[in-house]
């Protein structure tokens, strides 16, 4: 199957190899001229093919044109003759349109050069075949217009001079800005529509393929110039990047172009996507340098202006082959395919170009006189069975234009011979003149309508809706060269209906089976955001993964969104989770903990309180001061309770009551041990009983000192309720993935003056306590506090740095242990020695115990027995 591709490609190319240096000769000689009478004529300067010098320093006059001259031929634009010659023979036959005149037409080849140009339509205008400038013969000549194209030079180069006489121009090229410049070019009218809405198609085009990375080669002219300006600013709109910009440089006025390199980035670009705008002629050698390079890889984006006979080579691979195309919108034209397929020698021997095509593809023989051929011929050859990389036989946009550009000056000579019959209908019998100038005010009318119903705008001051097709070109096997209309863009269309388009009938770049890729860097997936690389645009960028608690679910996204309070990222990155509301509740097993040892710790100290309250009237019970000894109990079993406030779903009334109540009973069981160790140190003080001591010990004075410390207390706790009372929070951050509902302290100063303020009674409790630790009694209890108050502050001054560095319901857990290990450390130092003697040494517990363990120490401190005796009384 490849080997009968490659077989019908090579063939197909065969006939471009076959043209004689004889069919160059005779149309060179013939100058062709073709002629067709008629009451009014219009002239027609196609350039039907050109013939250049092999050597750039022969002399013209001198050519032999077998030897030193290169001819080109324009079949597209022949096909422009064919339509010109369809349009007049149709609006001949039509008896409603031009009655009783009938169309005539004198086409001419435009050679090569200005002054060339300028002959031919002198010698057109003169009726004549000589080249009289500013002459007209009224006898012979009755042109009514000019039509040139394509080429915007050669319509300014004969506009300039029809503008002097006022004589009707038609341009059948693409639209340009400086042809429409009222004032240069009053006489010239452009059938071609104005490409308000190329660069929004073709931008349409390229992100519906989601192609952002795009190269550019744009003819360096001022058209160019204002094109490559609206693309780029389109394609900044729409997040576009180009690769590369490659502006093409052609020689004013003439058909070829400038040396052209092929630029080595065309080949290292990542850019798979290229645009060019720009006719044929001046892009051929762009053209011939891609063709030479086989880049199949790449999606050529064209407009419509393109010959694809002038790229013909000897690869039998197309690197044009799946090209899009943006042309202009057309109907189609009933029974012109039958008209060029009719059309041959035979049917209109006066046409020496058809004499030439048959002679080069179909082998036919001349006459060596006239260049007309006369046997030898393929039978029933036609126009057909040429190859469409040869000669397309869809009708182009050029000629859909030439066949406008018929119907609008038929039309507007109909009008004008009628507005003449009216005013001269008194006149019978007088023949009408008609001069071209007269032609103005009908054609500048704002639509004409032609054969097919389509309105035409000739008046370019009015805007007008533009549509264009989208055109694959099929040119495998080589030499198919197949234009396939696969979508369209309509300006006037709502809103995302603009672009319509069929991806599965485009055949893609040789070797390339899907849509191909046009990407300067990989896109970034969810859970990614684009990293901008320095220097280079903005579709050049590094895939960068969304930082904590960031996601990304969308593919490109520049920017990570940031999930909020209540949601936490997904390791994904890509969803926001809800996060899970969590505190330090009784169902948790650290809760759970802390409560079983809140309540523990608490019925242990209501059972010592028991023992106590049972053994009131013991030697031990009443020698540590009972009153106070009963305060400090009743306030450690509060305290124990304390940590439930903590554990829970908080609310208003417990974070407010967490830290006042703490503060509170710990400000009560501290103030409590401060008062013992104060009694123990003046009990044991007194050598020489005075006054006032005796009066101190006698009247309590020391138990004072509880209400005194925790009126303090209550005052720093109502300026701290005042200023900025506790409140609940929410610690989102804490611990992943959760929300924990805490109690904020507030005021952080109102706290650590509370902790300061209970560290500060710790101490002095602690000093007193050290103090008295080596007086001598039977139960003193000294030691006992003094150790107690070094493991309270030993627990707290641990208890801030792990705080601090603790978050959510582990920092709660923290404060709720300090303080069970802090009210344990009171209740078993102070308290388990009491209990061990009470409960299991009872005979420790007894007056006479105590008789003689004072009698003991009497002698060994030399103390006198009167004193021993009050002290004993006073113990007991």
């Amino acid at each position: 199957m490849l080997f009968s591709w490659i077989f019908i490609s090579c063939f197909l190319q065969i006939p471009i190899l076959l043209c004689s240096y004889r069919s160059s000769e005779c149309l060179v000689k013939m100058n062709y001229r073709l002629k067709e009478k008629g009451n009014v004529v219009i002239i027609g300067l196609f350039p039907a093919f050109a013939v250049y010098p092999l050597n750039k320093t022969t002399d013209w006059s001198m050519l032999k044109f077998n030897k030193e001259v290169m001819i080109e031929f324009k079949l597209r634009n022949y096909q422009c003759i064919l339509a010109m010659r369809f349009a007049i023979e149709e609006i001949n036959s039509n008896p409603y349109l031009l009655p009783n005149t009938s169309l005539g037409f004198e086409i001419n080849n435009v050679p090569h050069g200005q002054r060339h140009t300028l002959i031919k339509l002198f010698s057109s205008l003169s009726g004549s075949n000589y080249d009289i400038p500013n002459y007209i013969s009224a006898s012979e000549s009755n042109s009514a217009a000019v039509l040139t194209g394509p080429s915007w030079i050669i319509s300014e180069i004969i506009g300039t001079l029809l503008d002097l006489y006022k004589f009707p121009q038609l341009t059948f090229g693409p639209f340009d800005s400086l042809l429409s410049e009222q004032r240069r070019f009053t006489s010239l009218y452009q059938v071609a529509p104005k490409d308000t809405s190329l660069t929004h198609g073709i931008v349409s085009l390229i992100l519906h393929f989601h192609w952002i990375w795009v190269g550019l080669f744009i003819i360096d002219d001022d058209k160019g110039a204002q094109t490559l300006s609206d693309l780029r600013s389109e394609m900044d709109k729409n997040g576009v990047c180009t690769a590369f910009v490659e502006m093409i440089s052609v020689i004013r006025g003439s058909f070829l172009t400038k040396s052209w390199k092929n630029d080595v980035q065309i080949l290292e670009s990542s850019s798979n996507v290229i645009i060019i705008y720009g006719d044929s002629d001046s892009l051929l050698s762009l053209i011939v340098n891609i063709k030479q390079k086989l880049l199949t890889w790449k999606v050529w984006i064209l407009i419509s202006q393109w010959d694809v006979s002038k790229f013909d080579d000897y690869f039998m691979i197309d690197s044009l082959h799946g090209a899009l195309i943006f042309s202009h919108h057309r109907e189609e034209i009933p029974n012109f395919t039958d008209f060029m397929q009719k059309s041959s020698p035979s049917k209109y021997p006066e046409d020496t170009y058809l004499h030439v095509l048959w002679h080069i593809f179909f082998n036919c023989s001349f006459v060596q006189k006239d260049c007309k051929i006369v046997h030898n011929c393929l039978p029933n050859a036609s126009l057909g069975f040429l190859p469409g990389n040869i000669f397309d036989m869809a009708m182009s946009e050029e000629s859909y234009n030439v066949y406008n550009a018929m119907y609008a000056v038929a039309h507007s000579l109909h009008e004008m011979i009628l507005n003449q019959v009216q005013f001269q209908s008194h006149e019978n019998g007088k023949k009408l003149i008609l001069f071209p100038w007269q032609l103005h005010p009908f054609l500048r009318k704002t639509q004409l309508i032609n054969q097919d119903g389509t309105n035409m705008v000739l008046h370019h001051k009015s805007k007008s809706h533009v549509e264009y097709d989208i055109v694959n070109f099929w040119n495998f096997p080589k030499g198919l060269g197949l234009n396939v209309k696969v979508g369209t863009f309509s300006s006037n269309a709502p809103k995302g209906q603009k672009l319509s388009i069929s991806s599965n009938m485009i055949q893609w770049a040789t070797g390339s089976t899907e849509i191909p890729r046009s990407v300067c860097s990989e896109s970034c997936h969810p859970g990614f955001r684009k990293t901008h690389q320095e220097g280079k645009t903005a579709c050049c960028f590094d895939c960068t993964p969304c930082p904590e608690n960031e996601i990304s679910n969308e593919t490109d996204m520049g920017q990570c969104m940031k999930c909020p309070e209540t949601h936490y990222a997904n390791p994904e990155k890509i969803h926001c989770l809800q996060k899970t509301v969590t505190f330090l509740a009784y169902d948790d097993t650290l809760g759970k903990t802390l409560c079983f040892m809140s309540l523990g710790f608490s019925s242990l100290t209501a059972a010592v309180l028991g023992v106590f309250l049972k053994n009131r009237d013991t030697p031990i019970v009443k020698a540590n001061n009972s009153t106070l000894s009963y305060t400090l109990l009743v306030t450690l079993t509060l305290c124990f309770l304390c940590p439930l406030l903590f554990i829970g779903h908080p609310s208003t009334a417990t974070c407010v009551l967490q830290q006042n109540i703490f503060g509170l009973l710990f400000t009560v069981a501290l103030s409590t041990v401060l008062a013992k160790t104060i009694t123990v140190v003046i009990a044991f003080k007194i050598t020489a009983p005075g006054r006032v001591r005796r009066w101190l010990l006698i009247s309590r004075a020391p138990n004072f000192i509880i209400p005194l410390c925790t009126l303090l207390q209550i005052f720093l706790s109502g300026i701290w309720l005042t200023t900025s009372p506790p409140f609940i929070d929410k610690d989102a951050h804490s611990e992943h993935g959760h929300i924990i509902i805490i109690c904020n302290k507030g005021s952080a100063i109102a706290f650590h003056c509370t902790l300061g303020y209970l560290g500060a009674l710790a101490l002095g409790s602690y000093f007193m306590a050290f103090l008295s630790r080596n007086l001598p009694d039977t139960f003193n209890e000294a030691k006992f506090l003094a150790f107690s108050m070094l493991v309270f502050c030993s627990v707290w001054v641990t208890f801030l740095p792990v705080y601090h560095s603790t978050k959510g319901k582990i920092m709660v857990a923290m404060e709720v242990f300090s303080i069970l290990a802090s009210n344990a450390s009171l209740l078993v130092i102070i308290f388990a020695p009491k209990c061990y003697i009470i409960l299991l040494r009872p005979e420790r517990n007894s007056l006479c115990y105590i008789r003689d363990k004072t009698h003991a120490r009497s002698k060994k401190t030399f103390l006198t027995p009167s004193f021993c005796a009050s002290e004993i009384k006073q113990h007991c």
